[in-house]
């Protein structure tokens, strides 16, 4: 059996009074892309942070690669990418990854790694000078220059246009076809979908679920559709199967489904039926499944977070 690349045990950290870490514990797998997803202020930051080696646990255990964090032989295998910031101003994004990769013993091309986070025509701006999506695009190059075993992203899209993060999106999906490990932080929730393995959602520095993507999100779906504001809810749940859920958010757009079940011709025949009955011209209706934005917001609520 494998080393997993992470391993957390009842891990908390403090800052005085208050407590960002409560007692977590989660394992990552090695070549997988794992998230650790959770609002602002959730303790996400600083738990990755100690996996790192920038801070020290006041209680619980953390190995990375099977070591302590930070530890001197575990700094070649591990490439981090900060979210901002740690690359020098004035230098050139070319020569930045050059002068990089001569502290590693093994490291990828410059130039091929440039152009394959589509930098290559910025190789001589310098980095205050790149946009923030750009700026981004070469921390990753930087992080992963050594061909290391185990990868930090945090936020790696940051800033980006769509273009750029679908091509950020392949250079993490073709990181684990490498057998890369990776851990992930990122406040897109459809980048977590669409990347990680496993998902950990932590909220006040403790878990509130795990689990692939496709287990949180579960298979039963919504039927979504748009109408006049104001339909009587009460009445539409009662033509609804036994379970059935109904709710308006905005004004004028409904989300049903029936929990545990998925969306099925009985469900969709009594909402259109109930809809001719009452004169209601139902636009956009279509089935939906339930997203990891619709699971992180149920659990974490939808309050703003400082």
């Amino acid at each position: 059996m494998s080393t997993p690349a992470v391993e957390i045990s009842g891990l908390v950290k403090r800052y005085g009074a208050a407590t960002a870490v409560d007692g977590l514990s989660l394992t990552a797998a090695c070549g997988a892309v794992t998230a650790i997803l959770g609002p602002n202020g959730a303790g996400k930051t600083t738990t990755i942070e100690i996996c790192e080696g920038y801070r020290h646990a006041d209680a619980g255990t953390v190995r990375v690669l099977g070591m302590e964090p930070g530890t001197g032989p575990l700094r070649p295998r591990v490439g981090v990418m900060l979210q901002s910031g740690g690359i020098p101003p004035a230098v050139p994004a070319g020569d930045y990854l050059r002068t990089l990769s001569r502290f590693h013993a093994h490291p990828l091309d410059p130039a091929a790694l440039l152009e394959l986070v589509g930098l290559t025509a910025s190789a001589r701006t310098p980095y205050k000078r790149l946009s923030g999506g750009q700026q981004q695009r070469l921390s990753l190059a930087a992080a992963v220059i050594g061909r290391p075993e185990l990868v930090f992203l945090d936020e790696p899209t940051a800033g980006m246009d769509p273009q750029a993060r679908h091509a950020t999106w392949e250079v993490i999906a073709g990181l684990r076809e490498a057998g890369v490990s990776v851990i992930l932080s990122t406040h897109f929730m459809e980048e977590a979908e669409r990347l990680c393995d496993y998902v950990y959602i932590i909220d006040h520095g403790r878990m509130v679920a795990s689990g692939t993507p496709a287990s949180l999100t579960g298979s039963a779906g919504q039927l979504r559709f748009r109408a006049e504001a104001g339909l009587d809810l009460d009445s539409l749940l009662g033509a609804l199967p036994p379970g059935g859920v109904a709710k308006e958010s905005p004004a004028g757009h409904y989300v049903l489904e029936v929990v545990g079940s998925a969306v099925d011709p009985a469900l969709l025949a009594a909402v259109t039926a109930w809809c001719a009955e009452r004169g209601v011209l139902a636009n956009s209706l279509r089935i939906e499944s339930r997203t990891l934005e619709d699971v992180f917001l149920e659990l974490t609520g939808t309050e703003l977070r400082g």
